[in-house]
Order: C-alpha cells, then sequence, then structure tokens
C-alpha cells in the first residue's frame, strides 16, 4: 500500500545528516519558531507541527488515540524537530513538522508486528480516510511503525481536498475522529482489510 524509500536517500552518507532545505516529501525544513504547539483534542497532549500540516496530523493523532490507544502519555507523540540527523530519509519530515511518530520507543525502527491485526486494521482505516496524503512507516523501507508523514505539498489539490474534508467532519456530529467504526464491511473492503 506504501512505497519503499531507501533508508537514507538525500541523506549524507557518512554522517546520516540531512541538509537539504526540504524535506523528502517537498515541505521546508522550518525552524521552531515557524511551527506551533497543537493540543490533541480527546488527551491531554500536544504536538509541534507546520501549521499548514496540523490539520492531517491531529487527525491521524486523534483516530489514534480514540481507535488504537488512549493511554499515551506526554512525549510519546512527536512532531516537529530541529535535529538534522535521520536514520532514515523519510524521517527528515520531522525537520518540515509534516511528520510525527507516536511511541517511538514501542515502534522502532526495524520492528515489525508491533500493533494487533485489529489495530493494523484501523491504521488502513486511517490511511484511506486520508486518500494517500499519508504515509505510514510500517509500509516503508527501513521499517518504522510509530511514523507517519504528509506525502504531497501542502499546495497540492489532494491536500487541500484532504483537509476540507477534515474541517467538514469536525464541523458534523457523527463524522470524523471519534464517531468512526472502521469495522464495518464497508470500511473494511475500502481500507483492504478484508
Amino acid at each position: 500500500m506504501g512505497t519503499a524509500i531507501p533508508a537514507v536517500a538525500h541523506a549524507d552518507a557518512d554522517s546520516a545528516t540531512w541538509r537539504q532545505k526540504t524535506s523528502l516529501n517537498g515541505w521546508p525544513v522550518l525552524s521552531e519558531g515557524e511551527t506551533q504547539r497543537f493540543r490533541i483534542e480527546g488527551s491531554g497532549l500536544s504536538v509541534r507541527l507546520a501549521p499548514a500540516a496540523a490539520p492531517v496530523l491531529l487527525y491521524v493523532a486523534r483516530r489514534f488515540i480514540y481507535e488504537i490507544d488512549s493511554q499515551l502519555q506526554a512525549g510519546e507523540i512527536t512532531g516537529y524537530t530541529d535535529d538534522r540527523n535521520i536514520a532514515a530519509s523519510y524521517e527528515s519530515a520531522y525537520l518540515s513538522g509534516s511528520g510525527i511518530t507516536i511511541r517511538p520507543l514501542l515502534y522502532p525502527m526495524g520492528a515489525e508486528n508491533g500493533f494487533f491485526e485489529h489495530e493494523k486494521i484501523v491504521i488502513r482505516d486511517i490511511l484511506a480516510d486520508c486518500d494517500g496524503v499519508i504515509a505510514w512507516g510500517g509500509d516503508l523501507d527501513p521499517v518504522k511503525e510509530s511514523h507517519f508523514h504528509i506525502t504531497v505539498p501542502a499546495t497540492s489539490s489532494e491536500y487541500r481536498n484532504l483537509v476540507d474534508r477534515l474541517r467538514t467532519w469536525e464541523d458534523s456530529p457523527g463524522k470524523g475522529a471519534g464517531a468512526i467504526d472502521a469495522f464495518i464491511p464497508e470500511r473494511l473492503q475500502r481500507a483492504g482489510s478484508n
């Protein structure tokens, strides 16, 4: 379902230091002052992100909390970082605030099958809702099941359409994060989980 991305493409091969002005997904690398801390609805947690990335990444985080693990603690969801040392090129999304990691100590790089099957069904449903705009580290090379990042520029029609749909769901009772049943047959089929 995802596209395998080589571990250190575009990173300095010796030090794995990201030196580009954009992250692998094309988002500009930011300073901390260009990011904001956003509260994750349904929890007492917050995460630092690029403002343009927040609507989609917060949707992913909320669904994860509501449907997979409501016991996340402070620091277990992270987004933006200014640390340019990366282990895989897709981790450059953290430098642009366009990626998050959820429980990276529990789901570290290289470790597979950290989620139960019903949890993977929820992840596949989240990805299906995002219409290819979100990549999951469980589909990448090397695997990092705690990782999610945006795959298209913020200016793309795919991204704008997804943001508009998510905002509509937020304003509509019974839709969006917290109101989704990933296990109904139509959703299972759409997510390729049946």
